[in-house]
């Protein structure tokens, strides 16, 4: 009976995962694909996954536009996502640590509060933070990409929960040798919140990668752009060649893809780990 039961739950997820992953499938397939073929299989086949006709000529016409430059696009991006997600847990680990392990007057007051901005919708600052970055002549440059992403409420409260579960003996230890606090934070508290940190890191990474309306607003230089608006850059009022579209998407999903298979296993440990503890 047991083992019925671990062969219909097996099926389930292999059949969950296929749907999962189909329209990934359909969409690499796609980007292997002459536009006339693109649309002509729509019923439950195998060519519906697998080309009659495989090309390249996509990728090329992608790569190498001269119009929209996608690997600049690629560049400009990787570029962005990785100076954020540095110094987002830089900043916010130190912020994290702060709430979890120092004493101040009013820190659970300020710690509600500040908690409290993970209630606001990201479009009622939109408008607030443009004009900030106008005020300060910003726009159209990669400060208004990195600057208003710094901060992460929910990056702060995760890494808080795993620093606030460090032993503070280890570091009412570590003072008693003479490490100071910065020593203590680097050699104790940070070693302990490895998958956290590698968790919001990808999130941060992700998130910036996948970025598409405020790159869109702050940027006009269409060197400077971001790779999202550079896909949307092969849609026009005659049309959308959807041959490029899915060419570009599978272009930029690539890195991500690989990103995420190595360091799968820390993600799913630190939003495990985030969620069971107080």
């Amino acid at each position: 009976m047991k083992r019925i039961t671990n062969t219909v739950r097996m099926i389930i997820m292999i059949g969950i995962a296929l749907i999962s992953v189909a329209p990934i499938l359909w969409m690499v397939a796609g980007a292997f694909r002459p536009y006339q073929e693109l649309f002509k299989y729509t019923s439950l086949n195998i060519h519906l996954l697998v080309p009659v006709e495989w090309t390249w000529r996509n990728f090329h016409n992608v790569i190498f536009n001269v119009r929209n430059p996608f690997l600049r696009y690629i560049w400009n991006t990787l570029f962005v996502a990785t100076i954020v997600t540095a110094l987002v847990l830089i900043i916010n680990a130190m912020a994290a640590f702060a709430f979890a392990k120092l004493k101040f007057r009013f820190k659970k007051v300020v710690f509600a509060l500040f908690m409290s901005a993970m209630i606001i919708p990201g479009e009622v600052t939109l408008v607030p933070n443009y004009l900030l970055m106008h005020d300060l002549g910003w726009l159209n440059s990669y400060k208004a990409l990195i600057v208003p992403s710094l901060l992460s409420v929910f990056g702060i409260f995760m890494l808080r929960q795993f620093f606030a579960e460090v032993p503070s003996e280890m570091m009412e230890a570590a003072r008693m040798d003479g490490a100071s606090l910065p020593r203590t934070f680097v050699s104790i508290v940070l070693p302990a919140a490895v998958p956290a940190l590698i968790t919001l890191g990808l999130m941060t990474f992700l998130g910036n990668w996948d970025s598409y309306l405020w790159p869109l607003i702050v940027i006009n230089d269409q060197k400077m752009q971001m790779i999202q608006v550079g896909i949307s850059t092969f849609s026009s009022n005659e049309g959308t060649d959807w041959s490029k579209v899915l060419a570009a998407n599978t272009l930029s999903t690539v890195p991500i893809l690989f990103l995420f298979l190595f360091l799968q296993r820390y993600y799913i440990q630190g939003i495990t780990m985030s969620g069971i503890k107080g």
